[in-house]
């Protein structure tokens, strides 16, 4: 008989692990239940945290150390990767390098005052390097403040009703009355700037940024409607300043609005991120040859149809009849809908209860167990169906 060819194309856990360890951590697990399996580990990168060393490595490319302001104004290391191969020179900027979640300490997390400054530095660290095309992936965000932060790294004013400079986070914004570009970095205007979004997530009403990701990012019920109504604000003034409308551009609400300041105000252009993020992975071939198919992410819930990677990876696997597992963190309110989208089985990695703490610790070995688990299960039921 021929080996078993598993293809292990996971996510990375936010906070936790990221694509690569999860793969490693899985195949692990099938190692043990199928010794002689092939597998083929493909980890996957959304525009999230990884991405643009991932993204380095699979083109020969470099990662560039920059230390910038995180999202809370303290320097952060920082990082850009320049791509290797042919075409024009290429930066990809990691927004979670800069203004990630992960920078911010639990207790002081609040989506209205944290900024996105620290990404529009990363941009001006690319155009340094005399970068002619920039790639800013989007995800992981530990911000809410509609792209202004990165906007006034880059040379835009925001002003008040009197004609003052707005305080960093989005908060403010709903005191947004005038957008100055006078002082505009100018080669701007030299180079390509392109988002890898999520095309789900959109600026405002009632799946905007506020309302659906707030809360993840530490606001409470009434700091989420204070965002929300100044979300509204800043598409008004987008739209009145500039002629675009934003409110609900696909991609327009990624990073917390990071998508819709700058496409209205640089003219960047939004893409959905697996068509530019999976190009190097040549994930469709090599799911060809799987017999199984093996997915993870932090959770499984409601929103895993909506641009997750476990969702992405399954639909190209049923287009050519492959089986999908999705492990995950945790399972979540409406992760029934996940078989919708191709996922014929998911489950949790905790076979008793942990606390969050000492999952996150032991992440890889209670990945690598679980996997085992589901296998185990598996042949049992390949060999009733004999």
């Amino acid at each position: 008989m021929m080996p078993l060819k598993f293809v292990v194309a996971p996510s990375g856990f936010k906070e936790c692990l990221d694509a690569r360890e999860v793969a490693e951590a899985i195949a692990a697990g099938v190692r043990r239940v199928v010794p002689g399996a092939v597998i083929d580990q493909v980890p996957l990168v959304d525009g999230g945290e990884g991405s643009a060393k991932a993204l380095a490595a699979a083109t020969g490319g470099e990662v560039v150390p920059v230390v910038v302001s995180g999202p809370l104004g303290d320097p952060v290391r920082a990082h850009f990767a320049v791509l290797g191969g042919p075409g024009p020179r290429t930066a990809v900027v990691e927004m979670a390098a800069a203004a990630g979640l992960r920078l911010v300490p639990p207790d002081a997390r609040d989506p209205g005052v944290t900024t996105t400054y620290g990404v529009g530095e990363l941009i001006g660290a690319a155009l340094d390097a005399g970068c002619e095309r920039v790639l800013v992936g989007c995800g992981d965000s530990g911000t809410s403040d509609g792209g202004a932060g990165a906007l006034r790294a880059l040379g835009v004013r925001l002003l008040d009703e009197r004609g003052e400079d707005l305080v960093p986070g989005g908060n403010a914004l709903a005191d947004v009355h005038h957008v100055d570009v006078s002082g505009l970095d100018s080669r701007l205007e030299k180079i390509e700037l392109t988002l890898a979004c999520n095309p789900h997530n959109v600026l405002c009403g009632d799946r905007g940024v506020a309302r659906v990701f707030g809360p993840q990012k530490g606001a409470g019920p009434e700091q989420v409607e204070r965002l929300a109504a100044a979300m509204d604000r800043w598409a008004d003034v987008l739209h009145s300043t500039f002629g675009v409308d934003v409110r609900h551009v696909a991609g327009g609400g990624a990073s917390g609005g990071l998508g819709a300041g700058l496409a209205a105000v640089l003219g960047a252009t939004l893409v959905p991120r697996f068509e530019v993020m999976l190009d190097h992975a040549d994930l469709d071939a090599r799911l060809a040859d799987a017999d199984l198919v093996i997915t993870a992410e932090g959770a499984i819930d409601f929103q895993t149809p909506h641009g997750k990677v476990p969702a992405e990876v399954a639909r190209r696997a049923k287009r050519q009849g492959k089986p999908v597992i999705a492990l995950a963190g945790t399972i979540g309110r409406g992760a029934r809908r996940s078989h919708d989208v191709g996922i014929d089985a998911y489950a949790g990695i905790l076979a008793a209860p942990v606390p969050l703490a000492e999952a996150m610790d032991n992440a890889a070995g209670l990945l690598a167990d679980a996997t085992e688990r589901v296998l185990r299960l598996v042949l049992v039921g390949a060999s009733l169906g004999r």
